[in-house]
């Protein structure tokens, strides 16, 4: 650049760096990525006094090229003013602004500015505008484009499958691979793409057959060994995807991040675990997988430890990483931990944009801060559908129906469009809130209005409303109109009825549904404790002494249930006949003075056997 300026005082000392055609020269210099600077290139850019299309070509390119976006399209405008026509060079810098930008119908109309000019059948446009129509999510303008193209490359074949995986369109993308081995022979791209489409459908069979493929025609480069190691570790092949790792000469962080997030994603921790910390290279991709897989697993002390970890490397998180810690602190209950990621993010300045303010409010939420959950959601300038989904979730299990059900309307007045999930938020506050018309209502517009389809998630907020409001003859119809699918699906969902057969001591009907658990899951300890709690609310012990008998028969036992709680940052967890905590002294002492006030209560007998045989 030092050199560049000289050359600049040069001309001035001899008196031509007014001239168009010296200037231009010199700002195509400047423009240059290695040795140019484009402020400067903007500054000579202003001092041509009659720009041509190629110096406004030169200055398209260097703005699309830095980023620029914005002022690639103002340049466009501006040279179309003065009556310049732009050409196959200008159009794949500006399509590629418009695709950045989403600008729908500026994209429109510079497509028709392409047949205007007479350039809409150069192959080189063509590929920019169908690059714009995959990056805008436009998959049947990206196939109307290729299919009218007089003639395609091999590039414009790779563009309409990566256009296709962009769009989601994974089917479509690996038809496209098959038919482009008729015309042309698919390079890296090609087959790097189609290995993304197999990784979102699981086809491990065609895969396989690129691998072979690359072995054979085109051979192994760092980023086809990425993208087969990335395959089969999705596919969780992860012998296979070890061997591609340990065969690669030189290995990038890409590499480690899918092996390691492999063996995360297969649940093999420990290996995870003993290759993160080999990686010579860590980013903040790597360090945030590994922290996500001891979330994954409810192993969060040893997620924030790494996260200290990372600090002191001087790795700086971003907000994806304590998306991850805050959402390991909900699944523990963790308040004081996730209070102070909450803090690090203020004093950091990470941004509570839609992503992480929805990890704060389930965080709170699930911390038993509802309030709290309701003051990050205010406050929140960005929300998505994610947001209001996870307010309106969060305020039903706290039993806040009436607010729940608000900000579902204000939802949909501000034009956000709820999902399946926002409706099980829905339906559990008409549930909580013993709404049962409401709730009624709301389940047929999901269906009718909304076309969501039922999940078992849906039916059992449903089964759980009608059961609770004893309305056990509708709930049990309802049970029959469930597409038969997954049993452990299902499973929850008679027991929720069984449950309110307790409640209601509608033994018939319990005894009925019983039986259909029993065939279903004859394992579960959970069907005979609630046939067991229904006979003994009915006072017939000597069914109550039947169920125990079968359940020895069986070799059923009751799962020991768990508790837990956060004293000074630290979860405790406790399990039932469990007295390996190191304060169990202290917390039996509190409990016998607790204790000791009840004791002159009489107890049935038979209860008292039976209450018993429920902890044994």
């Amino acid at each position: 650049m030092l050199e560049l300026k000289q050359i600049k005082t040069q001309l001035f000392r001899i008196c031509i760096h007014e001239k168009d055609d010296v200037l231009s020269k010199l700002m195509v210099a400047c423009t240059d990525p290695k040795v140019g600077n484009l402020s400067y290139a903007e500054k000579i850019f202003c001092r041509i006094k009659n720009p041509s299309l190629f110096v406004y070509n030169v200055m398209i390119k260097a703005y699309t090229k830095s980023g620029f976006y914005r002022k690639t399209l103002f340049l466009f405008d501006e040279l179309r003013v003065l009556g310049l026509w732009p050409d196959n060079f200008t159009y794949p810098f500006v399509f590629k602004a418009v695709g950045y930008l989403r600008e729908v119908l500026v994209g429109e109309k510079i497509h028709g500015f392409v047949v205007k000019c007479g350039v809409e059948f150069d192959c080189y446009v063509c590929n920019s505008i169908m690059d714009m129509y995959a990056e805008l999510g436009f998959d049947l303008s990206l196939k109307k484009m290729f299919d009218e193209m007089p003639e395609r490359d091999l590039v414009s074949w790779n563009i309409l499958i990566s256009g296709y995986v962009r769009c989601r369109k994974f089917e479509d993308a690996i038809e496209v691979y098959g038919r482009m081995q008729g015309e042309v022979r698919p390079d890296e791209a090609s087959v790097v793409s189609t290995l993304s489409a197999c990784i979102a459908l699981k086809d491990l069979e065609l895969g396989r057959k690129i691998h072979d493929y690359i072995c054979n025609e085109i051979g192994f480069t760092m980023i086809i060994g990425n993208a087969l190691l990335d395959m089969y570790a999705k596919c969780g092949c992860l012998d296979e995807a070890r061997r591609i790792f340990d065969a690669m000469p030189r290995k990038n962080v890409i590499c480690w991040t899918s092996m390691v997030s492999g063996y995360v994603n297969c649940g093999q921790l420990d290996e995870a675990k003993d290759l993160f910390e080999r990686s010579p290279i860590k980013d903040i991709v790597l360090w945030t997988a590994m922290i996500n897989g001891f979330v994954q697993f409810n192993r969060v002390d040893e997620a924030m430890l790494l996260f200290r970890e990372m600090q002191y490397n001087g790795v700086k998180p971003d907000k994806f990483t304590v998306v991850a810690l805050l959402t390991g602190c909900a699944q523990v209950g963790a308040l004081e931990q996730g209070k102070w990621i909450h803090t690090y993010m203020d004093e950091n300045r990470i941004a509570i944009d839609a992503v992480a303010g929805t990890a704060l409010i389930d965080m709170y939420a699930k911390c038993g801060c509802i309030d709290k959950s309701l003051e990050i959601f205010y406050g929140m300038k960005e929300k998505d559908t994610a947001s209001w989904t996870a307010i309106i979730c969060s305020l039903a299990v706290h039993g806040r129906t009436s607010k729940a059900l608000e900000l579902f309307t204000t939802m949909k007045q501000s034009g956000f469009v709820p999902d399946d999930i926002t409706f099980v938020g829905v339906l559990t506050a008409c549930s909580h809130g013993g709404l049962v018309k409401e709730g009624r209502q709301y389940f047929h517009s999901m269906m009718n209005i909304y076309q969501i389809e039922p999940k078992t998630e849906h039916y059992g907020c449903m089964m759980d409303l009608l059961g609770r409001a004893g309305l056990l003859d509708e709930a049990e119809e309802l049970m029959k109109k469930i597409p038969d699918g997954n049993k452990d699906a299902v499973i929850p969902l008679y027991s929720s009825l069984l449950s309110a057969c307790r409640i209601y001591g509608d033994v018939d009907m319990g005894e009925r549904i019983a039986e259909r658990l029993v065939d279903l899951r004859s394992g579960d300890s959970s069907v005979h404790t609630l046939l067991a709690n229904i006979y003994a609310s009915a006072n017939r012990w000597d069914d109550v002494t039947e169920v125990r008998r079968n359940m020895r028969a069986l070799g059923v036992r009751k799962e020991p249930g768990c508790s837990s709680i956060e004293v000074d940052g630290k979860v405790h967890e406790f399990l039932v006949g469990d007295a390996s905590h190191p304060a169990m002294e202290g917390i039996l002492s509190m409990l016998n003075c607790i204790a000791r006030p009840l004791s002159g209560i009489e107890e049935n007998k038979e209860e008292k056997e039976y209450l018993e045989s429920l902890i044994l």
